[in-house]
This record gives structure tokens, C-alpha cells and sequence, in this order.
């Protein structure tokens, strides 16, 4: 029976988008081989760490929801263990409501993904007209004051 578990993990920062790609193929790739099937993916980009992983301080990170046989999930962080490029994993089975909150979180993604994007209203700077002139100062000499 399969179950569905979704696992996150962290790549090293030094890698380019190409060695990003692979190394996410290789990972669906995995699952897909050992009869299991990709629900949702979705990229999550470079972000800080809370703390530093091997003297890096940030990573990038990618989350990969999947159904598979329970006895899958070993294999997968077995994988993980030995790739070099991988910093940290987690994967954790969802429950019946977990499930429901995914399905939900992927469908409220796709509508904000797919609405128009309200393109911001331009204000109207109020206009400055030019500063008033300057109050005209008499100017006193001394000759005045001494007297």
C-alpha cells in the first residue's frame, strides 16, 4: 500500500541552477523507479540557514511530495546520506489531514499563480509651485546704530 510522505531537503549553495536541476531529477527519478509517484513539487530557492550547516549559512531548498511504499523512505535517505551536494533532509509521512492541507496548499498556489496581477495605481504627486520670495531684510549700518 502506498502512502503519501513529502520530504524537504537543503542542497549546498555552491551549486549552479544546472547541478540544482540534477540533482532534483535524480531524486524524483529515484522515486519513480522504486514504484512510487511525484505529487507536487516546488522550488523554494536559495534562503538563509538558522544556523550554520557544515560552514555554510545558507542553501537551497526543495520539497518533493510523493506516494510510495513505506519501505521506500529508507532507501531515499539513504540517498541523501551519501550525496555530497545534500546538507540536510527530512521526510515525513502525511496523515489523512495533512494530505487535505496539501491538497489545499497546492490549489491556493495554482490560483495565485494563475490571477492577473493588479498593476499598481499611479498617485498623483501634488504640485509644488515655485517657493515664495523671500521676505526683503533692511539691512542697518553701523553709522545708524552708533548714533
Amino acid at each position: 500500500m502506498l502512502k503519501q510522505y513529502e520530504t524537504v531537503f537543503i542542497a549546498t549553495p555552491v551549486l549552479s541552477d544546472q547541478q540544482m536541476k540534477e540533482a532534483v531529477a535524480k531524486y524524483t527519478q529515484l522515486i519513480k523507479e522504486n514504484g512510487g509517484e511525484v505529487v507536487y513539487e516546488e522550488d523554494w530557492g536559495l534562503r538563509q540557514l538558522a544556523y550554520p550547516i557544515q560552514h555554510k549559512t545558507s542553501g537551497f531548498y526543495y520539497l518533493i511530495q510523493f506516494q510510495a511504499d513505506p519501505s521506500f523512505v529508507e532507501t531515499l535517505e539513504t540517498q541523501y546520506y551519501r550525496d555530497e551536494r545534500i546538507i540536510r533532509y527530512l521526510t515525513v509521512a502525511l496523515d489523512k489531514d495533512a494530505v487535505e492541507y496539501a491538497e489545499r496548499r497546492r490549489q491556493n498556489r495554482a490560483k495565485a499563480a494563475a490571477a492577473p496581477k493588479v498593476e499598481e495605481t499611479k498617485v498623483e504627486e501634488p504640485v509644488v509651485s515655485e517657493a515664495p520670495a523671500e521676505p526683503e531684510v533692511e539691512e542697518f549700518s553701523n553709522e545708524e546704530n552708533n548714533a
